[in-house]
């Protein structure tokens, strides 16, 4: 799959033998003629990537290695910088003698091309232990970005199993739409044709990104999406032409959702500070704007058509601009429900907590039978 039936340019790199992340890399350099982005696959991380490649360019980097704090670095690439960020020593997995500090290598890193042409092709090399060390000795500008988000290396059983718990305990974040409440039956036609509508406008753009392993994820998730969306429209319609009491019932629905709708695309264009950056980089391929105007030319004839009252007053057709005039949304819960602060986030967490903790034995009898396979 070459990502051409979605717009997307998706490259593969195969090593017939592990080459190292570096030798991995030069293998692929071919498709790589620019800044790029490397990512360590097992690792979770809740990073900046706009704000890092802001950094990345400011400093004037060959390379830029986000940093996160950790409690025991051994396991590690510990990294030591300056006061202006700048790596002054890079020691990978240390004993614990050597440790000198609690900020490692998060697994993703910004390089730029000439820095792949000290590495041999066909070569088991690595960045941490072969690359990042040279270039330091030759003074060469490596900078870091340090990175206050979640993060976690799940390359372990036990540690994928804390992700899991982190998640349930949200010290990370999961999405603004699940911390609203569904108090009826007409919440679910609502949440799939709107809330997965507005999914798709994101996701279906999402496909021609520049980050090639999101790209590709997406082709699947936009087919299940789909198939939502055409099952919502069946029990949307049904509940529009049914009774008054249906459709009072949808009406409220769609009026309780508007708003973490509207909100599901992120701030105005105006208040997004790395926009710029981010359309430069394709991280984003539509602003937050182009998405929420795409959404509302598509989905607003499915409220109107069905003769049920637009739930925002001011949300028109501005037909001398060619785009909706709607009310703007309140960003201060916005900021609350990012927070998890929504109204029912405390409650969906504790459901999921009580069940992670009342089939913990199937955890632990899996872990047992890894452990004696």
């Amino acid at each position: 799959m070459d990502g051409s039936r979605f717009g997307a340019k998706l490259y593969y790199s195969m090593e017939d033998t592990p080459l190292g992340t570096a030798g991995a890399t030069k293998k692929a350099e071919k498709y790589l003629g620019e800044t790029f982005l490397v990512f360590n696959g097992d690792d979770f991380m809740d990073l900046d990537f706009a704000a890092m490649i802001d950094v990345h360019k400011k400093s004037g980097a060959k390379v830029t290695i986000a940093l996160t704090r950790v409690d025991d670095p051994t396991n590690y690439g510990v990294v030591e910088t300056d006061a202006s960020s700048r790596v002054l020593h890079f020691t990978e997995k240390p004993k614990p003698e050597e440790v000198t500090s609690n900020m490692v290598n998060a697994g993703a890193w910004l390089v730029e091309p000439e820095v792949m042409s000290r590495i041999p092709p066909e070569t088991q090399i690595s960045f941490e232990r072969t690359v990042f060390p040279e270039m330091l000795a030759r003074h060469e500008p490596v900078y870091a970005y340090t990175s206050h988000g979640y993060w976690m290396d799940a390359g372990t059983p036990e540690r994928y199993l804390l992700l899991h718990r982190d998640l349930l305990s949200g010290k990370s974040k999961f999405h603004n739409v699940f911390h609203y409440p569904a108090a009826t039956w007409a919440d679910v036609p609502v949440i799939q044709v709107f809330v997965d509508g507005a999914a798709m406008q994101t996701q279906g753009a999402l496909r021609s990104c520049s980050y090639a392993p999101y790209a590709r994820v997406l082709k699947r998730i936009c087919y299940e999406e789909d198939f939502h969306i055409r099952l919502g429209i069946d029990v949307y319609r049904a509940l529009a032409e049914g009774t008054p009491t249906q459709r009072a019932m949808l009406q409220d629905a769609v009026d309780r959702w508007w708003q973490p709708i509207m909100h599901f695309f992120g701030p105005r264009d105006q208040a997004s500070p790395h926009l710029e950056t981010m359309m430069r980089w394709r991280i984003k391929v539509k602003t937050n704007d182009e998405l929420r105007q795409q959404f509302l030319r598509q989905f607003v004839p499915f409220i109107t058509d069905y003769g049920l009252r637009l739930p925002d007053p001011n949300l028109k057709w501005n037909e001398a601009e060619q785009r909706y005039d709607h009310s703007e949304p309140d960003w201060d819960e916005f900021k609350r429900v990012i927070r998890g602060e929504g109204p029912k986030t405390a409650a969906r967490l504790q459901l999921r907590n009580d069940y992670w903790q009342r089939h913990h034995w199937v955890r632990e009898a899996m872990t047992a039978w890894g452990r004696a396979a």
